[in-house]
């Protein structure tokens, strides 16, 4: 039975937010669709740990504002979100915070004054930072005990180097030193208007809008600060982590590129799709379908706010470390030396216009592309564009980016597990 050829679209118009500047310099951008009936607000703050100036202090303010404000305490901010079905989430990056908030339109005005709460009151109660502080501290050590953190960790120091913002890795004993005085400080200095955006979506009307702006106007307007110059990375080539015992190894390959404004960003998320973005992936083909050595491998271009990297990231049985590794090394050196085949490629570019079109699918897949646009100060229409591009990358576009970034001699490897010398 002949199968059914795939189709994927041919283009991509994504309409750029509507822009509203507050009197404190905060920024709200506003994607509206008013089919929907539900509103998510999303407040993104250059406070992630990068900007901290002592270990663990980014996250912890970050997890630690809904635990206790002015007028709520931490049960009774999660009872009435629980109550209202209301979505609340926090993530923190090495450069930003993103806080969101979710819930039905006919509820947006209660989830937000909860939302004014935390944002613009946050107590940090002494007994809430004890209880954080401990708790991480032996969630941090357990997961030090695995050798996927150890490599990851391992691979950061190796890329950036151990005192680098982007590679430092503190020991869980720094938790200890954290103090309430610490996140209120760290609370003033980046939770302001000027190093804020706000992205609205969904069924965000002008009376949302208006609102939201109610909320975000209250932020303090910050200083405009001259940040200090970011390090220049110290890269070490090859980094062991011994561990005893371990009967698995993790490995990471990869080297130091550049973020998402590069010409060639693009082109080298078709080369780290092609190496090891999905299921029938060269490494997955290699590492697992031919030998054994794994139940998965992945590859994917890092974006950050200062550069970027390639990583390739697997776990193997201990005995097959330097075996897997030579195999890896193999997969990368055939896309300097061998064109891809046409079909393979042809695959891989479908891939990767099928996962933009589900990412799309929706205000706030949509609302999570126009976050990452504005934090790379490009407008929407860089979307389309990079659909253009990736339609018209070649296996000899392919082939040159591989000569051109990985040679073997630039890669850098980090093990944690192995054994052998």
């Amino acid at each position: 039975m002949k199968q059914p050829q795939l189709t994927t679209p041919s283009d991509v118009a994504l309409a750029e937010p509507l822009r509203r500047t507050l009197p404190n310099g905060a920024t709200i951008h506003t994607l509206r669709a008013a089919e929907f009936e539900v509103v998510r607000v999303s407040f993104v703050f250059r406070a992630g740990s990068a900007q901290q100036r002592k270990a663990f202090v980014a996250t912890s303010t970050a997890n630690l504002l809904s635990e206790g404000t002015r007028d709520l305490t931490a049960q009774q901010i999660a009872e009435q979100l629980d109550f209202y079905g209301s979505y609340f989430d926090v993530n923190v990056d090495r450069d930003y915070v993103y806080i969101s908030f979710c819930s039905l339109s006919k509820y947006f005005r209660r989830t937000l004054a909860v939302a004014e709460q935390i944002l613009l009151h946050p107590l940090f109660p002494e007994e809430e930072v004890a209880s954080y502080r401990e708790k991480r501290k032996q969630r941090l050590r357990i997961e030090r005990m695995k050798v996927e953190t150890e490599a990851r960790e391992a691979f950061a120091r190796a890329l950036f180097g151990a005192e680098h913002p982007y590679g430092v890795s503190s020991d869980e004993e720094a938790y200890d030193a954290l103090t309430r005085d610490d996140l209120l400080g760290f609370y003033e200095r980046h939770y302001t208007a000027r190093n804020c955006f706000v992205v609205c979506s969904g069924a965000a009307d002008e009376a949302v809008v208006d609102a939201v702006a109610a909320v975000a106007g209250q932020l303090p307007a910050g200083t405009d600060r001259t940040f200090d110059a970011f390090p220049p990375a110290v890269t070490t080539p090859r980094v062991t982590v011994r561990h005893p015992g371990a009967v698995q190894s993790s490995i990471r390959v990869g080297r130091l590129l550049f973020g998402r404004n590069h010409p060639d960003y693009v082109g080298m998320q078709v080369v780290a799709m092609l190496l090891g973005g999905y299921f029938g992936s060269r490494l997955m083909q290699n590492l697992r379908e031919e030998h054994g050595f794994t139940y998965g491998v992945v590859a994917a271009m890092v974006n950050l706010e200062h550069g970027g990297y390639l990583a390739v990231a697997t776990q193997v049985a201990r005995d097959a470390t330097q075996q897997a590794l030579a195999e890896i090394y193999r997969e990368i050196e055939r896309l300097r030396t061998e064109p891809v085949p046409e079909e393979e490629l042809s695959l891989v570019r479908n891939m990767m216009t099928g996962e933009m079109m589900r990412v799309l699918d929706g205000p706030f897949g949509i609302a999570d592309v126009t976050i990452e646009n504005i934090l790379c100060r490009q407008p929407n229409a860089a979307v389309g564009d990079n659909l253009h591009r990736i339609r018209a990358v070649t296996p000899a576009d392919v082939q040159r980016l591989a000569v051109k970034y990985l040679s073997h001699d630039a890669l850098v490897t980090a093990v944690a597990g192995e054994t052998e010398n």
